[in-house]
């Protein structure tokens, strides 16, 4: 999170780091994280050694801030469109122009059949500065399907077939799991992530039986350092849109708009996914998040 994507300032401060050394260079965020990434690539095909590339843009969060040309060109294509959206689709747009300038580097270092990448979000789109989640109820923030179901994409030439469509519900942390599998590393510590690799290779259709958690805690007078949470199993998901709200329950097979709250017709469904969420609650609960007290906050600085 930047509060500008040119002086790339957090609440003054600057974390731009090039390892552990601070730095302030000059350019548009995406612009400069698109670079850094080629470059990474280009050193690291030199030689046979595998390697993995975590690239976590901030393109599109707050705030909306495009490069003009780009803007222009949404402005001249889209005519009638609101000034907020053509900011939001400019910003998209120049982020995936960057995309394929980091693909196009696995083509020219010759890697690209022997790549596998993912491409996801974090959550669903910001509905107030203009993002559409199609008919998924509400966006970014929230606990309903519009906050927290997303898209992914997995490309890896000669082994996923082009076009071809996997369902199921995954998690971003199984992508640890998955990226694992693919470069043949036998993880050895448990974890909790599931490789989703035979699925998108077509060796697989049923994804894991699993519960599957969400959970968002902020400060202020919204969260007051409590927690929305969900939980789905199966067809089921158990949700609490506000801390402060009563849950709610949905069949996202006979209801995926997430339209009737039938948590009263079907209280035991309801318990056990309630007494499952809890469980969860306390193992997050046990990890610390904030200072100790009010008195360090000033002077509390993150490791």
């Amino acid at each position: 999170m930047m509060d500008d994507y040119y002086s790339h300032r957090r609440q003054a401060q600057n974390y731009m780091r090039y390892n552990g050394q601070t730095i302030d260079p000059q350019g548009h965020a995406t612009d400069l994280f698109t670079r850094w990434a080629s470059d990474f690539i280009r050193r690291s095909t030199r030689g046979d050694r595998p390697f993995f590339l975590y690239l976590a843009y901030n393109a599109p969060h707050t705030p909306i801030q495009p490069p003009e040309s780009w803007l222009r060109k949404v402005k001249e294509r889209e005519k009638g469109i609101s000034d907020k959206r053509a900011k939001l689709v400019a910003l998209i747009e120049h982020l995936d122009s960057g995309i394929g300038t980091v693909l196009d580097s696995l083509t020219e270092t010759g890697q690209v059949k022997n790549t596998l990448v993912i491409f996801t979000s974090d959550n669903g789109g910001q509905l107030s500065v203009g993002a559409n989640n199609g008919p998924l109820r509400d966006g970014k923030q929230s606990m309903y399907e519009g906050g927290i179901r997303v898209p992914a994409c997995a490309v890896w030439p000669g082994r996923i077939q082009p076009a071809t469509r996997a369902t199921g519900n995954w998690m971003t942390m199984d992508i640890f799991a998955t990226a694992c599998e693919a470069a043949g590393v036998e993880i050895e510590q448990p974890i909790e992530g599931r490789s989703f690799l035979p699925m998108v290779l077509g060796r697989s259709s049923v994804p894991p039986e699993r519960d599957m958690f969400f959970h968002r805690r902020e400060g202020g007078l919204r969260y007051g350092g409590l927690t929305t949470e969900a939980v789905r199993r199966g067809d089921w998901k158990l949700l609490r849109n506000s801390p402060y709200a009563p849950p709610e329950l949905y069949n996202m097979k006979t209801d995926p708009r997430e339209t009737e709250n039938i948590l009263q017709s079907q209280r035991r469904i309801a318990g056990e996914l309630s007494a499952a969420l809890r469980q969860q609650n306390q193992r997050g609960g046990a990890v610390p998040w904030q200072p100790p007290s009010a008195r360090d906050a000033a002077t509390f600085q993150p490791e």
